[in-house]
């Protein structure tokens, strides 16, 4: 009988050879992939934002960048680091710059040196001379602070002077490409000539990270792979513009899972068009749980549960899945710190005989409901062996007891 190869379906290891230390956070260079964040509070409030850094930070941002646009903005900075280093946040903070940002570094030292990094965007520092004269005054900034760079192009905000002489130099070919393909071989252009320059005007090698963010999930595709293939620079990924709800999340996820699967990226973020009042940590979460998905880096342990069908007519899983997701939720702040690798306990949560006693055997702990609810008995599953069957009204405190004892079993001697 011939033999059955298994691919090996892994993340490839990351392609950037180079560590850029943003604050004490390593990007790239083998590390792990870093999930950041973006603030929408107005900078110049210190207070608020501070509070939004600590949503972020708390959540699980370890980059958090803000917007500095105006003069009243970059003044508030140092105020804004020093209340979030009181309240014991260490994420650090880098600052977003567009069209000005030559004339607020210059003017405002104390902002520039409180930031843990500039993101600098080399469509929109000035047009012909006065774009190599003020990316130059930023990038000589961040050499006298000795402060890392991402050189981040955006499709919506490209170089126009360097779009155009390629979209001319296109036009010259026996057979032009397709005006998007010129687009994409723009923001490559702009961001590898964006480094070199920033190098000649003495920015180290291992203090710049580059990004190319566009808003198709194809074309991101194609631009980073062909970034990825061109530098060993670390790369920030994210779909910009990735929109609302489920629309943002599938198409981030899209966009990142092929990248980071093939070994392109180095930190991330998901930019997802936030619900009038809604938690802006949403963004935080989704990136997690993207790397988590794909196996490159545990945040939480994750409950596997079943969608439901005709046979699980009852609510009762559906409420206790949701019982548990809380529970562990809850229990995380203390079980991360005592319990190393905890992040990687297998749960599983399912609704009936079908699938449920086999899912609840793949996990660590499992326990598999009979369906519709009528006297509920209840198999707990523990390292894939059955060692108690659950019921009456105490299922759910019961499960989350036997759960407790578990990680305490199981993680508690690495301590």
């Amino acid at each position: 009988m011939p033999q059955i190869e298994i691919a090996d379906t892994r993340p490839r290891s990351r392609r950037s050879a180079v560590t850029c230390m943003v604050g004490r956070v390593p990007v790239g260079g083998g590390h792990p992939v870093v999930v950041q964040s973006m603030t929408n509070t107005d900078t110049a409030d210190p207070a608020s934002t501070a509070a939004q850094v600590r949503l972020l930070a708390e959540a699980g941002s370890e980059l958090v960048r803000v917007t500095v646009n105006t003069r009243e903005a970059a003044a508030a900075v140092p105020e804004l680091v020093r209340r979030v280093r009181g309240e014991g946040v260490t994420a650090p903070i880098v600052g977003d710059f567009h069209y000005n940002g030559h004339t607020l570094l210059g003017e405002y030292p104390a902002c520039a040196t409180a930031l843990d990094k500039y993101r600098i965007n080399p469509g929109n520092v000035g047009v012909g001379e006065k774009h190599d004269d003020n990316f130059r005054r930023m990038i000589e900034v961040a050499v006298a602070h000795g402060k890392p760079v991402r050189i981040g192009v955006n499709w919506g905000s490209l170089d126009r002077a360097l779009l155009t002489r390629l979209m001319d130099e296109n036009a010259r070919r026996p057979e032009p490409l397709e005006d998007r393909a010129v687009v994409l071989e723009a923001m490559r252009e702009s961001a590898l000539r964006s480094a070199e320059s920033a190098e000649r005007f003495g920015q180290p090698h291992e203090r710049i990270i580059l990004s190319a963010k566009v808003s198709d999930v194809r074309d991101l595709v194609s631009v980073y792979r062909s970034l990825g293939a061109a530098c060993d620079y670390p790369l920030h990924l994210g779909l910009t513009e990735a929109g609302l709800g489920a629309k943002g999340i599938v198409a981030s996820t899209a966009a990142l899972a092929i990248l980071l699967h093939e070994g392109i990226g180095d930190t991330i973020r998901v930019s997802l068009t936030p619900a009038p009042g809604g938690d802006r940590a949403e963004e935080v979460r989704v990136a997690q749980q993207i790397l988590q998905s794909l196996g490159i880096r545990h945040f939480t342990p994750q409950v596997t549960s079943c969608p439901g069908c005709g046979r699980t007519t009852s609510t009762f899983f559906q409420e206790l899945a949701a019982d548990v997701t809380t529970h562990i939720q809850g229990r995380m702040a203390f079980w991360r710190d005592r319990y190393p690798g905890v992040a990687e306990l297998r749960v599983a949560v399912m609704g009936c005989v079908v699938n449920g006693p086999g899912e609840s055997k793949h996990a660590d702990i499992g326990i598999s409901l009979p369906g519709t609810g009528e006297a509920p008995k209840a198999p707990v599953f523990v390292d894939g062996k059955l060692t108690v069957t659950l019921q009456g009204a105490t299922i759910a405190a019961d499960f989350a007891a036997l759960l407790d004892e578990y990680v305490e079993r199981r993680y508690g001697a690495k301590g």
